[in-house]
């Protein structure tokens, strides 16, 4: 076939418009037929969480932890965890995006208020609000719990975490200067705190997740993964 130079054009712009056409059809369908939830997560979650976490241990200093838990181990972690505060996944067409826990702040007993929050999303899934539904799950029951403080303990520098906990909410404490020693070098590590309660005068002893009502939590879940960005 013979084309001149004003026939190529044509013929190039109509090639590159269905290609692009194309692209954002395969874009727009993904799109669509992606499903998000956020739960309450399963010992079967944990190779999942595990694949999202271990990066974490083996090239980073966000988490102090040095090396990788086997699955039965972190299965242990959140059953343990799960009696006594929340640990939630959020799952993307069946595959663990993200999850976040409370988690224990000290063992003395005149700090059972308090909780120190993680969350961890897997970097295939940045951008789709996962942090925050899984934020606002966690709290609203911690809330319904009892609980007063929460504390993120966050590795520096990392300014997306400081910013993404500013805007929840939680205000910067203190640094702890070269606390932690990691792949070769010395982490400080820096201290937010969130009001979950108001400090009341001898306030009641937390509830524990597992005393909370199934029907309060499930209501909790499913208006944070309409939080989800589709």
């Amino acid at each position: 076939m013979f084309l001149c130079g004003k026939s190529i054009y044509m013929f190039e712009c109509m090639i590159l418009f269905s290609l692009t056409y194309f692209a954002g059809s395969i874009k727009s369908k993904v799109k669509s037929k992606m499903s998000g939830i956020i739960r309450v997560a399963t010992r079967n979650d944990a190779a999942g969480m595990l694949e999202i976490y271990a990066p974490f241990i083996l090239n980073s200093g966000i988490t102090q932890e040095t090396e990788v838990p086997s699955v039965e181990d972190f299965q242990q972690r959140i059953i343990s965890n799960l009696e006594e505060r929340p640990w939630l996944v959020c799952e993307i067409n069946n595959e663990i995006a993200g999850y976040a826990y409370a988690g224990k702040h000290r063992d003395r007993k005149g700090y059972q208020w308090c909780t120190e929050p993680s969350v961890y999303i897997s970097e295939k899934y940045y951008g789709f609000g996962i942090a925050n539904a899984l934020y606002r799950a966690l709290f609203d029951i911690l809330r319904i719990q009892g609980h007063v403080n929460a504390y993120a303990v966050i590795t520096l520098p990392n300014d997306r975490s400081i910013a993404f906990h500013k805007k929840f909410g939680f205000e910067y404490l203190t640094t702890y200067k070269k606390i932690g020693y990691k792949l070769g070098q010395w982490h400080d590590v820096g201290w937010m705190q969130y009001e979950v309660n108001p400090h009341k005068e001898e306030p009641a002893d937390p509830l524990k997740f597992s005393q909370i009502d199934n029907v309060v939590v499930d209501s909790i879940l499913k208006k944070s993964s309409a939080l989800l960005k589709k």
